[in-house]
């Protein structure tokens, strides 16, 4: 007989207490309220829902106007350090995430933001790309990847900081689909938690949580075989309708 999973800690994982993000004069997340403990979650809606928002707010890049945010006890838009170890981010585009002209730089400046040396980084970069069988890539230039490569490059460097959680920002878009699987792969394997901001329903659809964000408020929440086919639906409502005439909000 298998014993029960012993009681998560009140300040496990990822929470949003009634937090409420304004832009320009507008609510765009209005009083979000949850609590993000499981192992592979999906955050869907369509462009303008305020997923991105949500991202950014779970990331501390933005802090709420209202409520609180903890990720692991943390607060993210204050305690960046203490960040490091418990939350990465992957983002959609790897150029808005690489800072250093080379390879090993790149990897290495995570490790020197949590305190390592730069030689003792370097070296750690190194190490790492040669186990990764990319020993000849380390004094080579960033700009010398493909788009492929350089997401790897990214989720390479935030691996190395050893993160608790990933968020992971629309992390197939504008990838060919061999690129695609490699990644795919990569994450299933990823002892981390990992949570999928994506307007594609396709990219949640293994996840053991499914969130749809409309209009800066949750209206599905649950298992992906319950969300994602209302989900579905209402955007084939809505596709169906020759009018995109409403202003973002």
């Amino acid at each position: 007989m298998s014993r029960p999973a012993p009681p998560l800690a009140p300040d496990a994982g990822i929470r949003l207490d009634a937090a409420v993000v304004r832009l320009g004069g507008s609510v765009v997340l209005e009083a979000m309220t949850l609590h993000l403990t499981e192992a592979r979650i999906g955050i869907v809606g369509r462009n303008g829902s305020g997923k991105s928002t949500l991202l950014r707010l779970m990331a501390g890049l933005i802090a709420p106007d209202t409520g609180r945010v903890r990720v692991d006890g943390i607060d993210p838009a204050t305690d960046r350090k203490a960040l490091l170890r418990r939350l990465g981010i992957l983002f959609q585009n790897p150029d808005h995430q690489i800072l250093f002209p080379t390879v090993e730089e790149e990897l290495a400046f995570g490790l020197i933001q949590l305190g390592q040396g730069k030689a003792e980084a370097l070296a750690a970069a190194r190490q790492r790309l040669a186990q990764e069988g990319r020993a000849h890539w380390a004094t080579a230039p960033v700009s010398t990847l493909s788009q492929g490569q350089r997401h790897w490059l990214c989720l390479i460097s935030v691996l190395m900081m050893q993160p608790a959680t990933i968020l992971l920002d629309e992390p197939f878009a504008g990838l060919d689909l061999p690129t695609q699987a490699r990644l795919a792969r990569a994450f299933a394997a990823l002892p981390q938690r990992l949570i999928t901001i994506s307007h594609d329903p396709a990219a949640v659809e293994a996840a053991d949580r499914v969130i749809w964000i409309e209009a800066g408020r949750v209206v599905g929440d649950g298992p992906p075989g319950a969300v994602l086919p209302e989900f579905q639906a209402q955007m084939a409502r809505w596709g169906a309708v020759d009018a995109d005439t409403d202003l973002a909000g």
